[in-house]
């Protein structure tokens, strides 16, 4: 399994819609092979993604409650990332 998703449920708050977009993308990329979309790959790549985004986000929907909240901070709450991504858009 891909080390680099992290704990979705019971983050506080909750998951957003980016962060579970965010872990499918990276799922789909590790189960796939595809590190870098082309032509070739972009539609099943993305339909994929798009199917592990919804079905994520039914299974969290769906779940308890978590009594602890996950040991690790997702990386689009990361200080770091969030100024990464924020120096993109300017």
């Amino acid at each position: 399994m891909c080390r680099n998703i992290t704990t979705l449920r019971g983050l506080e708050p909750s998951a957003t819609p980016e962060e579970i977009e965010a872990a499918a993308r990276q799922y789909v990329r590790k189960v796939s092979g595809v590190q870098s979309v082309s032509d070739a790959t972009r539609e099943p790549f993305e339909q994929a993604v798009a199917e592990v985004t919804a079905t994520t986000t039914r299974l969290l929907a769906q779940l308890p409650e978590r009594r602890q909240p996950p040991r690790t901070v997702p990386p689009l709450r990361r200080p770091e990332v969030q100024a990464r991504e924020a120096a993109k858009r300017t």
